[in-house]
């Protein structure tokens, strides 16, 4: 990835960042956490925990600041994650901060809905 499409894509509003996050976890079969002695989360403004990850290594390690300095990305296989973390979220109660980056909180997603889309995307494959 060059400087100028993390660029773009860091910039895109959160819907559209959301677009490209499917699409690119799809055609990669993977996507990134921040792991370090646990996985990275977050919660909003109601304490309502989230877990964020990233389409691509380079946008999990921009947000390796502050509260996550020590932490570092880690890939994630799509087809664990559909059928593991994802059930296992809904269980917890715990929904997924899509594109977390350091001037936005991500788009949160409820494990159904980022099931859905991503088995919808892989159809097209």
């Amino acid at each position: 990835m060059n400087v100028k499409e993390f660029e773009e894509v860091s910039k895109l509003p959160g819907a559209k960042r959301y677009e490209y996050f499917i699409k690119k976890v799809a055609d990669n079969e993977e996507l990134w956490g921040l792991y370090n002695d646990g996985w990275a989360m977050v919660a909003d403004d109601d304490g309502n925990e989230m877990i964020p990850f990233w389409p691509r290594k380079e946008f999990a390690e921009a947000c390796c600041l502050e509260q996550w300095s020590n932490y570092s990305a880690e890939p994630i296989d799509l087809y664990e994650f559909i059928d593991g973390w994802l059930v296992d979220m809904k269980k917890d109660g715990l929904s997924a901060a899509i594109f977390y980056t350091k001037h936005d909180k991500g788009i949160v997603v409820k494990p159904e809905k980022l099931t859905e889309d991503l088995n919808e995307e892989l159809e097209n494959y």
